[in-house]
């Protein structure tokens, strides 16, 4: 594999962002779509315009769904991971840290009580979520880097702090 050198990508990126911030506001968008907007249990979703990429979508069964294709949920789990991954990956590569393996596991417990207006007092969304790394390193790293690796990624993960912290939403709705 080729070495990538990510501070020598970075470093214009940095000097453009601390002399012009506007530059740094960065838009992601997805967008859902579907065959037949009748059928409660499947549609896809674009993760970018104009992407070639269709994410096929189902229905958890613990809602009355298929669970036939990653729900809601699961690509909710799927951010994360991807995100703590990449994360890791540059910080990794910044602090020259030679990884070997790398497995990064998101589990999220829902009370769908809440959901289908079962239980009140139960709220609708994750009650939990768990992010489990699996690394190896070469070895002769340091702890003291490895710690700095986690801190580092525990700050930079965009998915996690959104999820730790979150945006207000607004939802507007357009009936034709």
């Amino acid at each position: 594999m080729q070495t990538i050198n990510l501070k020598q990508i970075q470093q214009p990126l940095r000097r453009q962002y601390l002399t012009s911030p506007d530059t740094a506001q960065v838009v992601d968008q997805a967008y859902t779509c579907g065959i037949d907007a009748a059928d409660p249990f499947h549609f896809t979703v674009k993760p970018m315009p104009d992407s070639e990429v269709e994410i096929p979508v189902g229905v958890h069964h613990a809602v009355g769904g298929l669970h036939d294709a990653p729900t809601p949920g699961d690509i909710l789990c799927a951010a994360l991971a991807a995100c703590q991954d990449s994360s890791i990956r540059m910080v990794a590569n910044l602090l020259n840290i030679e990884l070997e393996h790398l497995e990064v596991n998101v589990t999220g417990n829902v009370d769908v009580r809440g959901t289908l207006a079962v239980d009140a007092n139960v709220p609708v969304g994750f009650q939990s979520m768990r992010c489990e790394v699996n690394l190896r390193v070469k070895a002769g790293t340091s702890a003291k880097l490895l710690d700095k690796l986690e801190q580092a990624v525990q700050q930079c993960c965009v998915v996690q702090q959104t999820l730790q912290n979150p945006p207000k939403i607004k939802t507007r709705f357009m009936v034709e």
